[in-house]
């Protein structure tokens, strides 16, 4: 499997990358002086099918804007079978562990289709917050408004299955 990562290294390049990262979704409205930040620390990058982007439990330290494709979130059982979490696409982010302690992924992530994406050192980000809060409270905002949709979307799937599971809902027993 081929991941190729691509560095802009012209002022044209930078700038490009810098407006592929402005466009993107999750970071619609971000001040421009922010959205260079971010950019000082970004490359784009791609995925092959089937490829993993990262493993629960190993240290996170980037996170990346999904341009194009398809990414399944995953977790093992104690006999290492995987079950989707969510599949995530183009407009989404995929990873937050790298902005909370103790910075570990928290899910697998592979590639279902190939996939582009714009990829960030968040550890950088992290510093470069340290020393300025306002860029670290915009991410950390950003970020927050990721993890909630996340757990709504969990809590649906479970609740989706509980009804599975018990039949018929609303039933009094």
């Amino acid at each position: 499997m081929k991941t190729e990562i691509q560095n802009p290294a012209s002022a044209q390049g930078a700038n490009d990358l810098l407006q592929i990262i402005a466009a993107h979704p999750f970071l619609r409205g971000m001040s421009a002086g922010n959205l260079q930040v971010l950019a000082d620390s970004a490359m784009l990058k791609h995925f092959d099918a089937g490829e993993l982007i990262f493993r629960e439990g190993d240290v996170a330290n980037r996170f990346y804007l999904i341009r194009e494709g398809k990414v399944a979130l995953e977790t093992t059982d104690e006999n290492k079978i995987p079950y989707l979490v969510q599949h995530i696409g183009a407009g989404d982010v995929l990873g937050w562990s790298w902005l909370f302690p103790p910075y570990y992924w928290n899910f697998d992530a592979r590639a279902v289709e190939p996939t582009e994406a714009i990829f960030f050192y968040g550890t950088r980000l992290r510093e470069q917050s340290e020393t300025d809060p306002a860029l670290g409270y915009d991410l950390m905002k950003r970020i927050s408004e990721i993890i909630i949709q996340r757990l709504q979307t969990t809590r649906k799937q479970l609740l989706e299955q509980f009804r599975k599971e018990r039949g018929n809902v609303g039933e009094v027993e």
